[in-house]
């Protein structure tokens, strides 16, 4: 397709002779590798270092700044407890979100984006209620009582229903991140979270206005490897950010027990 990103012959034509650590790990998933030229937003400019044969290279120097501050802002959301929703509707995205997504129980989108997931959150979440209820009585037969082409019919909107929202059962309020691959593709997504004012973390090529986005990190958005390289840095900033929540409440929770027992000894005296 006109628009995919095209691999250059060679990263020795495209990088520094002798990257560091980060910069090898990034082209060896391919980070490096942008959109035509005349695919590029104007605004991207300052990321790009390069061109060859029409294909924008991306300045690897910038994507690892980049990652670094979208990481912290990520760990520092999550230690404060904040629900992250996961958009990535890219054939190449898919099991790498779903999986990170399930470890930290968190509600994702790897199908398309329903029109007011966020900026109409509440017919959604009962949509997902419907959807729960349905599969909750479809499996403990309490649809019986209907007839065999009734409970087709309900076999079928729970398919449904599964297909779109079955990556949102743990949205149980409205997120307070979206980590995004693929921002072009998912621009819907993008502008829902602006309205409502939740900061999003994008992994974004060179053909996407970075006005629209709070932490962008740029990137190859197509490419499987590229995309896991961004997802395992999200993984390690949520799980940072976990670590300290649990260290914070646990410090407490020691300050509480502490002070329970001074009041206990003070009361028996």
């Amino acid at each position: 397709m006109a628009d995919e990103t095209i691999t250059p012959t060679s990263t020795e034509e495209t990088q520094p002779a002798h990257p560091s650590e980060a910069s090898r790990e990034m082209m060896d998933a391919g980070v490096f590798y942008g959109r035509k030229k005349s695919k590029t937003n104007p605004k991207m400019k300052q990321y790009v270092l390069a061109n060859r044969g029409g294909i924008e290279i991306i300045n690897l120097q910038k994507t690892e700044d980049a990652v670094a501050e979208a990481a912290g802002f990520v760990t520092e959301k999550v230690r404060l407890g904040a629900l992250v929703l996961f958009v990535g509707a890219v054939a190449a995205a898919d099991k790498a979100i779903t999986d990170l997504a399930k470890k930290y129980n968190s509600p994702y989108v790897t199908t398309r984006w329903v029109g007011g997931t966020i900026t109409n959150y509440r017919n959604i979440a009962k949509r997902i209620d419907y959807m729960k209820k349905l599969r909750t009585d479809i499996a403990s037969h309490a649809l019986d009582k209907y007839t065999k082409k009734e409970r087709l019919e309900l076999e079928k909107d729970l398919a449904r229903l599964e297909e779109l929202m079955g990556g949102l059962e743990m949205l149980v309020r409205e997120p307070d991140v979206l980590i995004v691959v693929d921002p072009v593709l998912h621009d819907t997504a993008v502008r829902e979270a602006m309205i409502k004012k939740i900061p999003v973390v994008a992994f974004a090529n060179v053909d996407v206005d970075p006005d629209m986005i709070d932490y962008i990190v740029p990137g190859n958005d197509k490419a499987k490897l590229s995309i896991e390289w961004f997802l395992g840095k999200m993984d390690s900033a949520i799980a940072e950010g976990m670590k300290l929540r649990a260290a914070a409440a646990s410090k407490e929770a020691a300050a509480k027990e502490a002070t329970a027992k001074t009041e206990a000894k003070e009361s028996g005296k």
